[in-house]
């Protein structure tokens, strides 16, 4: 019998970037789109290309990844986030390869399109997250609330397809200072363990620019090179900010009940 695969797609408000990234996989046998209540055309849009429109709470990317899976039906599994978009070269080498799998779980090599053009260095390229190809009950996620691992079921070791697929990371710098926001509040969990303060701050954030800008060569991306450093500076020295804020508790001033 030929082997089925499910995609799965996470999302919350991203009626800008859904339909490309569905239009990318109308070749998989079902679509899974996990939305966390999304206020917007997100899941208008999904079912209208004929995905299965699952709402689940966010609490944290892994868990959100994790009820993803459960969803899925088919005995393969391919990732793709509202970002991301499938090639034909990976489309047809997926193919190939669950029709002849020498690994249970395989990872996919992502091209970064950012300001315009392909970053080609900063820690983009070649580019990975977790695998994005893999047999249901092969691999699972851990709970960390952002930058989720996986956990491997399987005793096989993990492949690597040839092909790439495109991730748009951000569509506009509104897009690149939200994220900056919303990750360095979800990664102070991460850290917790570690001593906050403003000096640390600076000293973590100057080291992750110069590990992108000039370590990763990120030089070399031009102005797109900067922009990306310069982002990776304020996402982690606000990350650190916001850990010295939890550490320290401040109060506000308290003020008496002034009368006449």
């Amino acid at each position: 019998m030929k082997p089925k695969i499910s995609a799965y797609v996470i999302a919350f408000n991203e009626e800008e970037k859904i339909e490309n990234c569905l239009n990318s996989i109308q070749w998989t046998d079902e679509i899974i789109l996990v939305d966390s209540y999304s206020t917007d055309n997100t899941p208008k849009i999904a079912k209208k290309l004929g995905a299965k429109v699952v709402n689940i709470n966010f609490d944290g990317y892994g868990n959100l990844r994790n009820s993803a899976i459960e969803n899925c039906s088919h005995e393969w599994i391919l990732s793709i986030d509202s970002d991301e978009r499938c090639t034909h070269e990976v489309k047809n080498e997926i193919l190939e390869i669950i029709n002849d799998p020498q690994n249970d779980i395989y990872k996919i090599p992502r091209k970064n399109y950012f300001m315009g053009t392909w970053i080609k260095f900063s820690g983009w390229y070649p580019n990975f997250r977790q695998p994005q190809l893999f047999k249901k009950g092969k691999m699972y996620y851990d709970t960390k609330p952002v930058h989720e691992g996986y956990i491997s079921n399987s005793g096989k070791s993990i492949g690597v397809l040839k092909n790439y697929i495109w991730q748009i990371p951000f569509k506009n710098f509104d897009e690149v200072i939200h994220k900056a926001n919303k990750y360095s509040s979800l990664g102070v969990n991460k850290i917790g363990h570690k001593k906050g303060g403003v000096l640390i701050a600076f000293l973590h954030g100057l080291w992750s620019f110069l590990k992108h800008y000039f370590f990763k060569l990120g030089f070399l991306d031009g102005g797109a090179g900067f922009v990306i450093a310069f982002g990776n500076f304020e996402g982690t020295f606000y990350r650190y900010l916001k850990l010295y804020e939890a550490q320290q508790n401040w109060q506000q001033p308290k003020v008496d009940k002034i009368t006449r």
